[in-house]
């Protein structure tokens, strides 16, 4: 541990600084994990509930006194929906970091406090990612003005590279974020895809048995990565035929019902998207921007769409859009921004799923970050 706080900044000491004097100094009640080798079920009231946290955007503008203090709140929004729906599971829907804004490759340090509420609470997790978690280092302008650039601090590393490369602004990529995840966090159920579907990284398949028969499948959610950042805003054909072999091989018949996660909508997103207000058979609360959908469609909505078992695809990406709104037989939802890094100033929260076993059922609502509840709809019965 000694060593990866090694790699801390002198901006990201600041960060911890202001995170450890807003701890609450109340206990934090821990939950009952599920531990991996067992995998994920169906918890003993029936029900598995999932918080999605979308857009947390952590390490932003790290090097000002705002930064840091909207890591801190981000905190505080992702601790009050926790302690409110004590979840079963947490998915970390993309964008959990701002890397365009990270100086050095410090990356892993903002990732691991981005899902320390999680962690502090027992729960086990999984995220995919999203345009600004590999997103290359942009130069702010005003370092260019007095008083220059911050200082950073170079520490002496065993790792691969030197402490001249560790500091030339390089970046922590995809497959090193991933790989620090599931090395040191023993609740993540994150997996790396296939090496053939590179440069996507995210790609793989979780699924949920049943409270009484551990060998039996109530729910599969398969978790895509939507790109962005490194390379173009898209989910492949490669990937589109993964997902054929994965569902293929696992649920051949449709018979267990299917949930998908990736981060950037696809254009079917800009076909349903509400005029002005959300009326039914959408529901949500804000529509305040235009769908900003990925950069080409290669074949994954054609597959979906046919599938009578997938229920519904959550994204992120959209600060300014959380609704569910019907496409063919499916719905697609937006979470809610629950970060306080990234653009817009609506209130945050997180989107919550409830999947109940018997009658099966998946219900979602969004939780605020003042402990208030709205745009419950029934994605599935």
């Amino acid at each position: 541990m000694e060593q990866r706080f090694l790699h801390l900044t002198v901006l990201s000491c600041t960060f911890l600084s202001i995170l450890f004097q807003s701890t609450p100094t109340s206990p934090i009640r821990l939950k009952t994990s599920q531990p991996k080798d067992n995998g994920l079920r169906v918890n003993g009231g029936g029900s598995f509930k999932v918080a999605l946290f979308a857009d947390l955007h952590f390490g932003e503008d790290a090097w000002t006194d705002w930064g840091p203090q909207q890591d801190v709140n981000s905190i505080k929004v992702m601790s009050t929906v926790l302690d409110h729906e004590t979840p079963d599971f947490v998915i970390y829907l993309g964008d959990v970091i701002t890397a365009n804004n990270m100086p050095i490759e410090n990356a892993t340090l903002y990732w691991d406090q981005a899902i320390s509420p999680t962690e502090a609470r027992g729960i086990p997790w999984a995220s995919v990612f999203g345009n600004h978690d590999d997103a290359l280092f942009e130069w702010p302008m005003e370092w260019f003005s007095a008083p220059g650039i911050p200082p950073r601090h170079c520490p002496a590393t065993n790792s691969s590279y030197s402490a001249e490369e560790y500091c030339s602004f390089r970046g922590t990529q995809r497959i090193e974020l991933m790989k620090n995840e599931i090395e040191h966090d023993s609740l993540s159920f994150s997996k790396n895809g296939p090496k053939n579907l590179w440069p996507s990284v995210s790609n793989y398949v979780l699924q949920v048995a049943s409270s009484s028969d551990p060998e039996s499948t109530i729910l599969i959610m398969y978790f895509l990565d939507s790109g962005g950042g490194s390379y173009p805003e898209v989910i492949s054909s490669a990937q589109a035929e993964w997902f054929q072999h994965k569902y293929q091989e696992i649920n051949p018949d449709s018979s267990v019902p299917e949930i998908i996660f990736w981060h950037i909508p696809s254009t079917a997103y800009k076909k349903v998207a509400p005029w002005f207000a959300i009326h039914k058979p959408c529901v949500g609360s804000i529509n305040k921007e235009k769908v900003a959908a990925q950069e080409a469609e290669f074949g994954i909505m054609h597959i979906l769409v046919k599938r009578p078992s997938v229920k519904a695809i959550f994204v992120g990406h959209n600060h300014g859009l959380d609704w569910c709104c019907p496409y063919e037989k499916l719905w697609l939802c937006f979470a809610r921004h629950t970060g306080y890094g990234g653009y817009g100033n609506w209130p945050r929260g997180a989107r919550i799923l409830e999947i109940t076993e018997q009658p099966f059922s998946i219900k979602s609502w969004i939780r605020m970050e003042d402990g208030g509840k709205h745009s419950e709809v029934l994605l599935s019965s």
